[in-house]
Protein backbone atom coordinates (compact mmCIF):
# COMPACT_ATOMS: atom_id res chain seq x y z
CA UNK A 1 0.00 0.00 0.00
CA UNK A 2 1.07 4.01 -0.81
CA UNK A 3 -0.63 4.94 2.53
CA UNK A 4 -1.38 3.20 5.96
CA UNK A 5 -2.91 4.64 8.48
CA UNK A 6 -2.36 3.42 11.75
CA UNK A 7 -4.42 3.98 14.73
CA UNK A 8 -3.02 3.85 18.43
CA UNK A 9 -4.00 5.02 21.45
CA UNK A 10 -2.10 6.20 24.33
CA UNK A 11 -1.56 3.96 27.62
CA UNK A 12 -2.81 6.21 30.64
CA UNK A 13 -1.97 5.32 34.42
CA UNK A 14 -5.47 6.87 35.11
CA UNK A 15 -8.78 5.40 34.60
CA UNK A 16 -11.82 7.87 34.50
CA UNK A 17 -14.59 8.47 33.03
CA UNK A 18 -12.83 10.81 29.93
CA UNK A 19 -11.87 9.10 26.83
CA UNK A 20 -8.16 9.33 25.90
CA UNK A 21 -7.67 11.11 22.97
CA UNK A 22 -6.69 8.87 19.46
CA UNK A 23 -3.50 9.56 17.68
CA UNK A 24 -3.36 8.65 13.87
CA UNK A 25 0.46 7.85 12.83
CA UNK A 26 0.91 8.26 9.22
CA UNK A 27 3.45 5.96 7.46
CA UNK A 28 3.98 6.45 3.48
CA UNK A 29 5.47 3.72 1.76
CA UNK A 30 8.52 5.42 -0.57
CA UNK A 31 9.34 2.34 -2.50
CA UNK A 32 7.03 3.40 -5.48
CA UNK A 33 8.59 6.91 -5.74
CA UNK A 34 11.99 5.47 -6.16
CA UNK A 35 11.20 3.05 -8.95
CA UNK A 36 9.62 6.00 -10.49
CA UNK A 37 12.61 8.06 -10.28
CA UNK A 38 15.14 5.70 -11.50
CA UNK A 39 12.95 4.95 -14.54
CA UNK A 40 12.77 8.47 -15.31
CA UNK A 41 16.77 8.86 -14.72
CA UNK A 42 17.25 5.84 -17.26
CA UNK A 43 15.00 7.44 -19.64
CA UNK A 44 16.73 10.81 -19.45
CA UNK A 45 19.90 9.08 -19.98
CA UNK A 46 19.04 7.16 -23.20
CA UNK A 47 17.28 9.65 -24.67
CA UNK A 48 19.75 12.69 -24.17
CA UNK A 49 21.57 13.81 -27.06
CA UNK A 50 25.26 14.59 -26.01
CA UNK A 51 26.77 17.70 -27.51
CA UNK A 52 28.88 16.88 -30.67
CA UNK A 53 32.11 18.06 -31.49
CA UNK A 54 32.22 21.36 -33.58
CA UNK A 55 34.16 21.00 -36.00
CA UNK A 56 35.24 23.33 -38.58
CA UNK A 57 35.76 22.66 -42.89
CA UNK A 58 38.43 24.03 -44.09
CA UNK A 59 39.47 22.87 -47.95
CA UNK A 60 43.09 22.32 -48.33
CA UNK A 61 44.96 22.12 -51.85
CA UNK A 62 46.12 18.66 -52.47
CA UNK A 63 49.75 17.32 -51.35
CA UNK A 64 51.27 17.45 -54.52
CA UNK A 65 50.52 21.39 -54.48
CA UNK A 66 51.74 21.75 -50.71
CA UNK A 67 54.78 23.01 -51.43
CA UNK A 68 53.80 24.91 -54.55
CA UNK A 69 54.81 28.59 -54.65
CA UNK A 70 52.75 30.90 -56.04
CA UNK A 71 53.43 34.37 -57.17
CA UNK A 72 50.63 36.72 -56.39
CA UNK A 73 50.99 40.30 -57.90
CA UNK A 74 51.14 43.07 -54.27
CA UNK A 75 47.62 44.65 -55.59
CA UNK A 76 45.84 41.02 -55.44
CA UNK A 77 46.89 40.89 -51.58
CA UNK A 78 45.12 41.85 -48.68
CA UNK A 79 47.19 41.01 -45.58
CA UNK A 80 44.84 40.95 -42.14
CA UNK A 81 47.22 41.31 -39.37
CA UNK A 82 46.29 40.78 -35.48
CA UNK A 83 48.93 41.94 -33.28
CA UNK A 84 49.64 41.03 -29.68
CA UNK A 85 46.57 43.12 -28.41
CA UNK A 86 44.07 41.69 -30.25
CA UNK A 87 43.34 44.22 -32.81
CA UNK A 88 42.70 43.46 -36.38
CA UNK A 89 44.53 45.55 -39.25
CA UNK A 90 44.23 45.29 -43.36
CA UNK A 91 46.52 46.58 -46.04
CA UNK A 92 46.54 45.98 -49.77
CA UNK A 93 49.82 45.78 -51.06
CA UNK A 94 53.07 45.79 -49.36
CA UNK A 95 53.45 48.25 -46.17
CA UNK A 96 54.95 51.35 -46.66
CA UNK A 97 55.46 54.67 -45.92
CA UNK A 98 51.86 56.30 -46.89
CA UNK A 99 50.58 52.76 -46.80
CA UNK A 100 50.30 51.18 -43.72
CA UNK A 101 47.48 48.64 -42.55
CA UNK A 102 44.46 50.04 -41.43
CA UNK A 103 42.69 49.56 -38.21
CA UNK A 104 39.21 47.66 -38.09
CA UNK A 105 37.26 49.48 -35.93
CA UNK A 106 36.00 47.88 -32.57
CA UNK A 107 32.57 46.92 -31.77
CA UNK A 108 30.21 49.56 -29.92
CA UNK A 109 28.87 47.02 -27.60
CA UNK A 110 32.42 45.76 -26.24
CA UNK A 111 32.69 45.94 -22.53
CA UNK A 112 33.89 48.86 -20.82
CA UNK A 113 36.78 46.19 -19.08
CA UNK A 114 38.02 45.48 -23.20
CA UNK A 115 40.30 47.88 -24.72
CA UNK A 116 39.44 46.51 -28.51
CA UNK A 117 36.87 43.58 -29.65
CA UNK A 118 36.77 43.62 -33.31
CA UNK A 119 33.64 44.41 -35.21
CA UNK A 120 32.69 41.76 -36.79
CA UNK A 121 30.31 43.32 -39.41
CA UNK A 122 33.37 45.74 -39.92
CA UNK A 123 35.27 42.92 -40.45
CA UNK A 124 33.28 40.88 -42.83
CA UNK A 125 32.42 44.03 -44.50
CA UNK A 126 36.01 44.71 -45.68
CA UNK A 127 36.93 41.57 -46.82
CA UNK A 128 33.24 40.94 -49.09
CA UNK A 129 34.12 44.16 -50.54
CA UNK A 130 37.66 43.76 -51.55
CA UNK A 131 36.67 40.89 -52.92
CA UNK A 132 34.27 42.08 -54.98
CA UNK A 133 36.57 44.90 -55.96
CA UNK A 134 38.91 42.41 -57.12
CA UNK A 135 38.43 38.80 -58.15
CA UNK A 136 41.62 37.54 -57.72
CA UNK A 137 42.48 39.07 -54.73
CA UNK A 138 44.11 36.44 -52.23
CA UNK A 139 44.17 36.75 -48.48
CA UNK A 140 46.89 36.43 -45.97
CA UNK A 141 46.54 36.19 -42.58
CA UNK A 142 48.93 36.43 -40.27
CA UNK A 143 48.38 36.30 -36.20
CA UNK A 144 51.04 37.43 -33.57
CA UNK A 145 51.90 34.68 -30.94
CA UNK A 146 50.45 36.64 -28.29
CA UNK A 147 47.16 36.47 -29.73
CA UNK A 148 43.94 33.98 -28.58
CA UNK A 149 43.22 31.15 -30.33
CA UNK A 150 39.69 32.70 -30.69
CA UNK A 151 41.56 35.53 -33.30
CA UNK A 152 42.00 32.83 -35.82
CA UNK A 153 38.40 31.12 -35.05
CA UNK A 154 36.73 34.64 -35.77
CA UNK A 155 38.44 35.29 -39.25
CA UNK A 156 37.84 31.90 -40.09
CA UNK A 157 34.29 31.86 -39.45
CA UNK A 158 33.60 35.32 -41.25
CA UNK A 159 35.29 33.97 -44.26
CA UNK A 160 32.93 30.84 -43.64
CA UNK A 161 30.29 32.92 -43.63
CA UNK A 162 30.90 35.19 -46.79
CA UNK A 163 31.28 32.10 -48.68
CA UNK A 164 27.63 30.79 -47.39
CA UNK A 165 26.32 33.84 -48.54
CA UNK A 166 27.69 34.45 -51.09
CA UNK A 167 27.10 30.99 -53.02
CA UNK A 168 23.28 31.44 -51.63
CA UNK A 169 23.33 35.01 -53.49
CA UNK A 170 24.23 33.41 -56.63
CA UNK A 171 22.15 30.43 -56.28
CA UNK A 172 18.73 32.40 -55.42
CA UNK A 173 19.64 34.77 -58.59
CA UNK A 174 21.01 32.05 -61.16
CA UNK A 175 19.70 28.62 -60.20
CA UNK A 176 16.83 28.69 -58.21
CA UNK A 177 17.82 28.65 -54.46
CA UNK A 178 20.05 25.46 -55.26
CA UNK A 179 23.36 25.48 -54.23
CA UNK A 180 24.21 22.32 -55.88
CA UNK A 181 23.42 23.30 -59.16
CA UNK A 182 26.20 26.14 -59.10
CA UNK A 183 28.81 25.12 -61.52
CA UNK A 184 32.42 24.47 -59.72
CA UNK A 185 33.50 27.24 -62.38
CA UNK A 186 31.26 29.72 -60.18
CA UNK A 187 31.45 29.19 -56.95
CA UNK A 188 32.72 31.57 -54.92
CA UNK A 189 35.64 30.05 -52.82
CA UNK A 190 37.59 32.35 -50.76
CA UNK A 191 41.34 32.01 -51.59
CA UNK A 192 43.57 32.90 -48.31
CA UNK A 193 46.68 31.53 -46.39
CA UNK A 194 47.97 31.62 -42.88
CA UNK A 195 51.21 33.12 -42.35
CA UNK A 196 53.61 32.89 -39.74
CA UNK A 197 54.27 36.32 -38.00
CA UNK A 198 58.10 37.13 -38.33
CA UNK A 199 59.91 39.93 -36.43
CA UNK A 200 59.50 42.71 -39.35
CA UNK A 201 55.59 42.56 -38.49
CA UNK A 202 56.08 44.07 -35.34
CA UNK A 203 57.74 46.97 -36.66
CA UNK A 204 55.04 47.41 -39.05
CA UNK A 205 52.39 47.43 -36.73
CA UNK A 206 54.41 49.44 -34.54
CA UNK A 207 54.06 52.16 -37.44
CA UNK A 208 50.69 51.26 -37.68
CA UNK A 209 50.18 52.09 -34.30
CA UNK A 210 51.14 55.69 -34.17
CA UNK A 211 49.30 56.95 -37.58
CA UNK A 212 46.25 55.47 -35.80
CA UNK A 213 46.56 57.23 -32.81
CA UNK A 214 47.45 60.10 -34.46
CA UNK A 215 44.32 60.16 -36.45
CA UNK A 216 42.41 60.02 -33.32
CA UNK A 217 41.51 56.11 -33.83
CA UNK A 218 43.53 54.79 -30.51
Amino acid sequence: MAGEVVERQKKSAKKGLRRPKRRVAIRIDMTPMVDIAFLLLIFYMVTTVFAMPQAMEINLPPKEQKDTEIDVRESNLLTIRVDDQGRYWWIIGNPKPGNLPQLIPTTKNKPDSVAYQVDEDSLRSILVAKNKDNPKLSTLILINRKATYNDMVTLLDQIDVIERQWNQYTADHEYGGNIDKIPPDKKFSYRYAIGEWEDRDDKIISDAVTEARNRGEL
